[in-house]
């Protein structure tokens, strides 16, 4: 009889253990709304969320440990999504900047913060046109998109924040500065 209580106690005991340890939740950050690359990870930015993350935890920043000090997004972290430790760093390991691009043209819906664009540049010529355009930055990613207009109005342009890495501004900057045709093309493969 005695083995018996201590079989069922042992028993229940095990069923608690399992259910206790199948049902343990962890609370992280998740961001408020978008967090942009270079935007400062603080407190208004990021709202609690209780999740179920098993061996993957310490990829993420948990309530418990607190959110660190002084970092930055070094990638896109979109509305929603869980802060990875790996989307922050300090200031220092940017290697992309935002920059704007006026584009009169019509984009596609799939242009959005977070998406890939090829940037094509065709430089005006001596005959009051342009040359063959060329690609210039290839999957680059788009911080922001924003709605603009010409002088008095005249006509609506989309203003396309991408980020390019220093070696590739030359040559962008120079375009705008040429007064060159830009254009974007939707990259759904995302390569850079």
């Amino acid at each position: 009889m005695l083995v018996g209580v201590l079989l069922v106690l042992v028993s229940v005991a095990g069923v608690i253990f399992l259910v206790a340890t199948a049902d343990r939740t962890t609370e992280v950050f998740a961001a408020r709304d978008g967090i942009g690359v270079g935007e400062r990870l603080t407190p208004e930015k990021v709202v609690r969320a209780k999740v179920r993350l098993g061996d993957t935890e310490q990829h993420y920043i948990t309530v418990e440990d607190g959110l660190p000090q002084d970092v930055v997004a070094v990638q896109r972290i979109a509305k929603d999504q869980l802060v990875p430790r790996a989307s922050l760093g300090g200031v220092d390991r940017l290697d992309r900047k935002p920059v704007a691009l006026s584009i009169s043209q019509t984009l596609p819906s799939q242009a959005v913060a977070g998406a890939r664009v090829d940037v094509w540049v065709a430089q005006p010529d001596a005959k009051n046109g342009f040359s063959e355009p060329k690609l210039i930055l290839p999957g680059a990613e788009i911080a922001e998109v924003a709605t603009g207009s010409t002088a008095l109005g005249s006509s609506k342009t989309t203003v396309l924040m991408v980020l390019v890495e220093d070696k590739q501004m030359p040559a962008l900057l120079g375009a705008q500065a040429n007064d060159a045709k830009i254009s974007v093309v939707w990259n759904p493969g995302g390569a850079r």
